[in-house]
């Protein structure tokens, strides 16, 4: 007996198997690294199938695999530049802590951060600076204000946003 399979798994081998090379390419071309362009192709592909989006109907398929792509070198980029930021926070405050924290402690410590990361991650940039310097920087909501040159009562708006974002991700 042969094996049938299902209209959307031959879509997506179909969009694969005429595709991925073309893409791997771009992506090569586009990142300067061949291992790194294999990552985001394989990831490309997995969104692609997470979404369940019906690929049967794409009628560009280079363009909306390289716009899928594309918005996934936006989102590290993102996650980069925001460990970054976690980062060079934790390099300042390492003397302080290297006294008083064991290796453990520290690995737990920036384990939290990663998950706060995690949890900013696609929330706008003015209440991700004030859930950080509030949270993690310790300034006052005037302080923060006042360094972001907005009102106190915007302030408080953005914290509330940034907690209620990082509740809804939390949920998910």
């Amino acid at each position: 007996m042969p094996l049938v399979e299902p209209p959307y798994q031959r879509v997506i081998h179909d969009l694969y198997s005429e595709h991925h090379g073309w893409l791997l390419g771009w992506l090569r071309r586009k990142l300067g690294c061949a291992h790194n362009a294999a990552d985001v192709a394989q990831d490309t592909f997995a969104r692609i199938l997470a979404t369940r989006e019906s690929v049967g109907a794409i009628r560009e398929p280079r363009a909306y695999l390289s716009t899928t792509a594309r918005r996934l070198m936006i989102d590290q980029a993102r996650r980069r530049q925001i460990e970054s930021a976690y980062l060079q926070e934790l390099m300042l405050t390492v003397d302080t802590l290297q006294g008083f924290q064991s290796p453990e402690q520290l690995h737990a410590t920036l384990q939290a951060l990663e998950q706060i990361a995690f949890l900013l991650e696609g929330l706008a940039e003015k209440p991700r600076q004030a859930f950080v310097l509030y949270y993690l920087d310790d300034l006052t909501q005037r302080q923060i204000a006042s360094q972001l040159r907005l009102s106190e009562r915007t302030v408080r708006k953005y914290l509330i946003q940034a907690l209620l974002h990082c509740s809804h991700s939390l949920d998910v």
